[in-house]
């Protein structure tokens, strides 16, 4: 749970999200609340994916991640995970990005320098950053099929809102 931190005066400091051995983190990504701006202010997709990708990485450390939708060239993940094995990268998580109604909207493929699966606080992460990017995705689809309908308005303006996840605090 978030801590305040007490200065030497008494006087509270910036308040920092501490991760004790024991309890539970509720702030999985501390770019989250950046990435959903990035979001909501219609970022190109590619940049939002990298980001989060970027954040997953520094968090678990010792990780490369790539998130790939589901039009990208299946030979070009294949040389993807070949490299990542000639480099002696072993495949940490392999897992979908699913939206809410169980469509598939991409996956997230990640790379380790050891030989081990994430333990459970990274899987929290792990599934942070999935929730993340199926916002991303579907909302990159949502604005390309207006598009292609000829629909041209703002989300706000059609009063869509970007759903922010619960535990951002």
């Amino acid at each position: 749970m978030n801590k305040h931190e007490f200065g030497s005066n008494g006087g509270t400091r910036e308040r920092k999200v501490r991760r004790d051995e024991g309890d539970e983190i509720h702030y999985l990504l501390g770019a989250e609340e950046q990435l959903l701006w990035l979001i909501s202010i219609r970022v190109p997709l590619p940049k939002i994916l990298e980001r989060i990708c970027t954040a997953l990485d520094c968090q678990i450390g010792n990780v490369v991640s790539l998130i790939a939708l589901p039009g990208d060239d299946s030979v070009e993940l294949t040389e993807i995970a070949a490299n990542a094995a000639q480099f002696g990268l072993y495949t940490f998580c392999s897992e979908g990005v699913v939206a809410g109604n169980g469509e598939l909207l991409g996956s997230l493929e990640m790379y380790s320098c050891d030989s081990r699966g994430p333990t459970a606080s990274e899987l929290q992460g792990i599934e942070r950053a999935k929730c993340l990017a199926a916002i991303a995705i579907k909302r990159h689809n949502e604005e390309a099929n207006q598009s292609n309908c000829g629909m041209h308005g703002s989300f706000p303006a059609q009063g869509r809102a970007l759903e922010w996840p619960d535990a951002i605090n």
